[in-house]
């Protein structure tokens, strides 16, 4: 697909730029994962915007970015928004950087220790996308739970009915011959 003046080129290259940059910077720090370079895989449009997924040596996060602007909804620093795909609904966070610009994430691994080498992050990673558009990995709703006990009216039944007989005095009679509640038709001696 050629790009047209209403569209923006896939921003792989500005993320690689932006988080290589930062990787530099990061080398040696506890969380990083040496094994795994920068890498944007499998950007493509997706409803208006670019979605791939950003790896880096220390996360791992679905990533969208600007493709057409007229349909780009923009979000501050830290807001989030849910977007729905077959696989169900995933919340994502506004984030801008200098280089990559405005963007949206989902985060997938953070930190990324568990992966070996940058090629099973990378197979990771596609799979991850390409999960999204297949509704089988969609979550089943949680079957509502029935409850098959008589529904119970405040004021009504035997509850209420033993309620009202501690509610109402007690004669020392009653007390002496082991009538507890009023009312009570146990004539003992």
């Amino acid at each position: 697909m050629s790009e047209t003046a209403q569209t923006l080129p896939d921003p792989s290259p500005r993320f690689e730029a932006a988080f290589r940059a930062a990787a530099a910077r990061m080398r040696g720090l506890g969380f990083v994962n040496p094994a795994l370079a920068v890498e944007a895989v499998g950007f493509a449009p997706w409803n208006g915007h670019w979605l791939g997924v950003l790896v880096t040596p220390w996360f791992m996060n679905l990533t969208l970015a600007p493709h057409d602007p007229a349909r780009w909804r923009p979000l501050a620093q830290g807001e989030k928004r849910r977007y729905a795909f077959p696989a169900g609904e995933y919340e994502f966070i506004g984030a801008h950087d200098e280089v990559a610009g405005e963007y949206q994430v989902c985060s997938l691994f953070s930190p990324v220790l568990e992966f070996e080498d940058h090629a099973t992050a990378r197979l990771v990673a596609e799979l991850a996308r390409e999960a999204l558009f297949d509704a089988e990995n969609a979550e089943v709703p949680a079957m509502p739970e029935a409850n098959l006990a008589p529904a119970v009216v405040a004021g009504t039944g035997p509850l209420a009915h033993l309620e009202e007989k501690l509610d109402a005095p007690l004669s020392k009679r009653d007390f002496l011959r082991g009538r507890f509640l009023a009312g009570d038709d146990d004539h003992r001696g």
